[in-house]
């Protein structure tokens, strides 16, 4: 059952189930809380096309954008167009080895108060203002109607969230077009839902990634888990 507005309120100050830093009433809806983008994102350096930008400062005043706004030099931007294949995100040495930490070093990118343009080619991990912390409720995030109606997409799989995660919200942000983001512009909303069953905190799991995570945080190594393998082979084995 998802918590209205006034409960989430009611639960925050007088259980303390819910913890949101910082907290303004205005962003409290009727069944959720609006979450904001903080002013750092992050992008995997291996997914980067050598001599490109991973985004463009954004000003208002110009109408003279194009393609080599992306380039930091124009004889990269020339070998793009000789060359486009070099810098196509399809081309596998831009290869993400989900399962290797060494493809999950990152760089950082500031984004300015006038804002930053991101590239649809590119998938960057940003991360809320808020730190929140959930305990006896499921909480999850989603994407706000006008942020859709933009095509940003705020998440990939990871809206999901634990009874007992605490920390910032860390997003999975993708665009359809060239789209310009600002810091502190909202992002998404936070819902919260009661569940039935033993609590198993993820603040208490020894397994948990990403409990206390602050700011844009890369994946973790995903395991590959081989003992599946055993369980399989006995499966076939019977089924003979």
């Amino acid at each position: 059952m998802q918590l209205t507005g006034p409960e989430i309120q009611k639960r925050m100050d007088e259980t303390g189930d819910i913890v949101i830093i910082p907290f303004d009433k205005r962003c409290l809806g009727s069944n959720s809380y609006d979450l904001h983008l903080a002013d750092t994102l992050k992008i995997y350096k291996h997914t980067l096309p050598a001599g490109m930008r991973p985004a463009i400062e954004y000003d208002p005043t110009r109408r003279d954008y194009s393609m080599a706004d992306w380039f930091y030099h124009r004889r990269q931007y020339l070998d793009y167009l000789r060359h486009p294949d070099k810098y196509d995100i399809r081309n596998p040495r831009y290869l993400l080895n989900p399962c290797n930490e060494k493809c999950h070093q990152t760089m950082d990118i500031k984004i300015p108060e006038t804002g930053l343009i991101l590239s649809p080619d590119i998938g960057y991990l940003g991360s809320t203002v808020e730190y929140t912390e959930t305990h006896n409720l499921f909480p999850y995030i989603d994407g706000k109607s006008s942020v859709g109606r933009n095509f940003i997409l705020n998440h990939h799989t990871a809206g999901r969230g634990d009874d007992g995660f605490c920390g910032d919200w860390t997003l999975e942000i993708r665009v359809l077009y060239p789209t310009v983001v600002y810091p502190y512009m909202r992002i998404g909303q936070i819902y919260y839902e009661s569940f039935t069953g033993e609590r198993q905190p993820y603040n208490k799991n020894s397994a948990s990634h990403y409990n206390g995570q602050r700011g844009p945080t890369p994946a973790a190594p995903i395991p590959v888990d081989m003992f599946l393998a055993d369980h399989i082979s006995k499966l076939n084995t019977k089924g003979k």
